[in-house]
């Protein structure tokens, strides 16, 4: 079975408009979840926590599509070139 593991992070940004983080340094790791709906879960109660904030956003990052082992390269890989 193939996992497909999503990583739930956050933080305040510079911008609303932006996807840019006023301090990396402060970025809320939430955790790595091995599957889309329960890291749904965790962004939701993460931005629903947080919602008066219009500076704070929740991402989910689709952890499994960065590296494909069955791939000499992955299209990750080849943006540096």
């Amino acid at each position: 079975m193939t996992q497909r593991l999503h990583l739930v992070f956050g933080g305040e940004l510079i911008d609303p408009t932006k996807n840019a983080f006023k301090d990396v340094n402060d970025i809320h790791i939430v955790g790595m979840f091995p599957d889309y709906e329960t890291a749904f879960n965790a962004w939701k109660e993460n931005a629903q926590r947080t919602v008066d904030n219009a500076h704070m956003r929740y991402f989910i990052a689709h952890i499994h599509r960065l590296r494909d082992e069955g791939v000499e390269a992955s299209p990750t890989e080849e943006l540096g070139s």
